[in-house]
């Protein structure tokens, strides 16, 4: 099927690579992350209490209001710094840490706002993305909450991969491209989440995976420990047919054969025959044919065993481009997730 790739080329709805971001998500360049106290980080979160937690997401993750800049943030617990350690070391780790996430300013990625390194405490602060994640509309149970439609869910694909290319230019490595790492803004505005980012950030020097999901982490991961450029594009072709499928990464069915997507695809990708069977049910066939066997066939070279066989994450921006709208859906037939 990766012979079918290049024949995306030949689509005529294509969108700039560089889409303008939704005015209500858009990031700032330049901007510099700010500096907390611990104090003031506990007043935004009522002392870290559980009415203020997010749930389903990352431990340690709060939602709180900031007095100092009239804003709803995200508030994630990293560390205490053990009193006892090098906490030079510890500091100056973190600080590396939150500078980095300072640099990556993209439409498509959460911003960092700012952070608190108070005493003992280890805290970031990021922007709060209000729709929660991409894994609570696909496969969230909450009563009367529409499914979302195929244009919605093309323009997620498109914006993901625009964010893991911008990360790919910056020699930035994501650890876990995974559906609970894709947050929502207004209009459904992707953005992938800096938590999933990996420990170490050069592309020249694999890094080591010290935690991950397993039915999104790529073969080479799983085998070698070892994070590579093509190990990210795995990831997100898992998503991508997460997408396109409605089935999760991962799931205990009674058939033991298809707990796991990527073998069920695989199978299924083999007879273009069975393309319409892999639909997710919940779209009701309201998705054009031709973009679905060409999605289909974007994650199948995306999901390829070989790491350096899977093509370039600016490739598959270039063929989600051609299967995405970047048209808001009406604010009706969705809505927010709790949190």
């Amino acid at each position: 099927m990766a012979s079918c790739f290049p024949c995306l080329s030949a689509r005529k709805k294509e969108v700039p690579r560089s889409a303008p971001a939704n005015p209500h998500t858009s990031s700032v360049p330049g901007t510099v992350a700010r500096t907390f106290s611990f104090e003031e980080l506990a007043a935004a979160t009522r002392n870290f209490s559980d009415a203020c937690r997010i749930v389903g997401r990352e431990d340690g993750l709060y939602k709180g209001f900031l007095k100092s800049i009239n804003q709803v943030v995200a508030i994630k617990l990293q560390h205490a710094v053990d009193p006892s350690g090098s906490s030079e070391q510890d500091n100056g780790e973190f600080l590396a840490l939150a500078l980095m996430m300072s640099g990556l300013r993209h439409p498509n990625i959460v911003n960092l706002i700012g952070f608190c390194a108070d005493g003992h405490h280890r805290i970031l602060v990021h922007e709060y993305m209000p729709f929660g994640s991409l894994e609570d509309h696909l496969h969230g149970s909450s009563p009367g909450k529409a499914p979302l439609d195929w244009n919605t869910r093309m323009n997620i694909a498109a914006g993901v991969a625009r964010g893991l290319e911008y990360m790919h230019d910056k020699g930035v490595l994501y650890r876990c491209v995974k559906s609970s790492n894709i947050l929502l803004g207004e209009g459904y505005h992707p953005k992938l989440s800096q938590y999933g980012l990996a420990e170490h950030d050069q592309l020249s020097a694999p890094a080591a995976i010290t935690g991950g999901t397993w039915g999104t982490m790529a073969p080479e991961t799983v085998m070698t420990g070892k994070l590579f450029p093509g190990s990210s594009v795995y990831g997100f072709g898992v998503v991508l047919l997460e997408m396109i499928t409605g089935r999760r990464a991962t799931d205990s069915p009674q058939d033991v054969e298809d707990r796991h997507l990527v073998t069920w695809a695989r199978t299924m990708l083999k007879d273009r025959s069975q393309f319409r069977r892999m639909a997710d049910p919940a779209l009701q066939g309201r998705y054009p044919s031709l973009d679905l066997q060409e999605a289909l066939e974007v994650a199948s070279v995306c999901i390829h065993k070989d790491h350096a066989t899977r093509p370039p994450i600016g490739t598959v921006v270039t063929a989600l481009s051609r299967l995405a709208y970047d048209v808001d859906p009406p604010e009706s037939s969705h809505h927010a997730a709790p949190n």
